[in-house]
Parts: structure tokens; C-alpha cells; sequence
């Protein structure tokens, strides 16, 4: 089950999501659904069986947006976040080997298209949860259990 937080960004682009789903790409494919519905015989008509298929996963992703943007909580930067890992930071940790990684921990609903975003349900998150910089996690998945230390926690204002 997943945690139902966003970041007031994540928000933001959920929404902007939504409102391109609906007033941009539904009225064109719609549109293309009745020009090809126009055409006649539907049974070996490619396009409108391709934008029929499309106009069903665009109404999919309206509801689901919807359902999310209802449901999720957003969670803004607060001062008492400074100093731990928390929902929203920027952590920047470093393994025994020496290798660097840097990513912010936010809401499932976030992660989508940054390279640079971990879900708050993932091991690494949960393992990083509370702890202050030098502090070590121990991040346990299925390959094994892997010890990162914190290097840099920042939060965006």
C-alpha cells in the first residue's frame, strides 16, 4: 500500500496533468474518433480503433488523477524537517565503496519521469526515515542488505 503524500510540486503537476488530459488531448481525440467513425465501415477502420483505445486510457488517467488529487496530502517544507531525513528532502548519501548517489524522497504519484526522485515506500526511503547526517542506513532488498551513509540533507523552500 502506498503512502499518500505529495510534494506541493508534485501536486502542481498532477494537476497540470489533468488539465491537459482534458482540455487538450480528449477534445482532439475525440474529435479524430467521430471523423473516423465518419468514414463508414468501423470493423477495418485503424483509426478510429486506435483513437477509441486512446480515448479510453485518457479517461482512465482523468479518473485516476482525479481520485488522486482528492486523496493525496500534501506535505509543504516546516522548519522542524532541518537536520533528518524526511518526506520532501534532498539526501545525498555515500556507500563503503565510495559511490555517490543524490535523489529526493517524495509520493509515488511524483516519480514517474525523475531520474532523481525515490518513493517514500521504497527500502531506501524507510532505511534513510529520521536519521541526521553521518548517520548510516542499512537498506535491505531482495539482493541483499546494503549500507549507505548520509552525506547532505537539504529540503527545498
Amino acid at each position: 500500500m502506498k503512502t499518500p503524500f505529495i510534494t506541493p510540486e508534485g501536486l502542481e503537476k498532477l494537476k497540470a496533468e489533468l488539465d491537459h488530459l482534458w482540455r487538450v488531448e480528449r477534445p482532439e481525440t475525440t474529435q479524430k474518433v467521430a471523423w473516423a467513425a465518419s468514414l463508414g465501415d468501423r470493423s477495418e477502420n485503424a483509426d478510429y480503433h486506435y483513437n477509441k483505445k486512446r480515448l479510453r486510457e485518457i479517461d482512465r488517467r482523468v479518473l485516476y488523477l482525479r481520485k488522486c488529487i482528492d486523496d493525496l496530502k500534501v506535505v509543504s517544507y516546516s522548519s522542524f524537517q532541518e537536520g533528518k531525513v524526511l518526506f520532501g528532502a534532498w539526501v545525498e548519501v555515500e556507500n563503503q565503496r565510495g559511490m555517490r548517489k543524490r535523489f529526493r524522497i517524495v509520493g509515488s504519484d511524483e516519480i514517474n519521469d525523475a531520474k532523481d526522485y525515490i518513493s517514500i515506500d521504497s527500502p531506501m526511503a524507510h532505511a534513510l526515515m529520521k536519521k541526521e547526517v553521518g548517520d548510516e542506513a542499512v537498506v535491505k532488498t531482495g539482493a541483499g542488505e546494503f549500507v549507505w551513509r548520509i552525506i547532505k540533507i537539504e529540503y527545498q523552500k
